[in-house]
């Protein structure tokens, strides 16, 4: 499997706090992340249908278990074949799922240096975080399978001070966190996101907002996330 190198260059830090965000059809957008004004780098991928289909149908006869593991790019493959403990009648559709999720892992931790990377895979019918919030973590990936994705705000977009308790009780659209309904941006189905947080050096005060999406009735997600270790 094809990965991205690594980059370790040192990226001088600007004097003017301002974070944007980077999107490309290729997958050779990700090493973006190293530069100092990006948050957010989006691979806007557009998911194979043999490999939908497969999702489907795992989801369909509920052959998807929630997954936490720590999995390197030699052996993630086979231990989300294990743990998944597919039958003789979704075999290939477990396969197709599991191939695809080692190569993120393999990308991932290649483009960071990493040995092991921490796996989380859920189906989910609500949503995990529903409020706007920061990331105490130096980054994370995050694809959705199937159904609604991640949504973000742009660093510009966010009065910060409303984070957390400085919301008041108030919902999101009403604490004056952001502007405008229009400021939300929506990630998509397949899309492969690396969402910088607080800890990233000199990333203090600019890691993403962003919040998991209202799910509607009978709708189910299943999302992918990798995090350091």
């Amino acid at each position: 499997m094809n990965a991205l190198a690594p980059i370790t260059a040192q990226i001088k830090p600007t004097e003017q706090l301002h974070r944007r965000a980077a999107k490309d059809s290729n997958a050779n957008v990700l090493p973006h992340i190293y530069d100092q004004n990006t948050n957010i780098v989006i691979w806007q991928r557009d998911l194979e249908q043999a490999l939908t289909n497969a999702v489907n149908t795992l989801i369909s006869t509920n052959a998807i278990k929630p997954l936490e593991l720590a999995v390197s790019p030699d052996d993630a493959f086979d231990k989300l074949v294990t743990a998944l403990k597919p039958d003789d009648n979704n075999r290939d559709e477990t396969d197709a799922l599991c191939k695809d999720i080692a190569l993120l892992v393999e990308m991932f931790c290649c483009l960071f240096d990493l040995k092991r990377a921490g796996l989380r895979l859920k189906i989910l019918d609500k949503p995990m975080c529903p409020r706007f919030h920061v990331d105490k973590i130096p980054c994370r990936l995050v694809t959705t399978y199937q159904g609604v994705a991640t949504q973000w705000l742009n660093h510009s977009d966010v009065d910060r001070s409303k984070l957390g308790t400085g919301n008041l009780g108030k919902p999101d659209e009403e604490s004056g966190l952001f502007k405008s309904l229009n400021n939300i941006n929506q990630l998509n189905q397949g899309d492969v996101a690396l969402l910088k947080g607080e800890y990233w050096d000199e990333n203090e005060g600019a890691g993403l907002v962003h919040r998991s999406p209202p799910v509607a009735a009978n709708e189910q997600r299943l999302l992918l996330t990798l995090d350091f270790i």
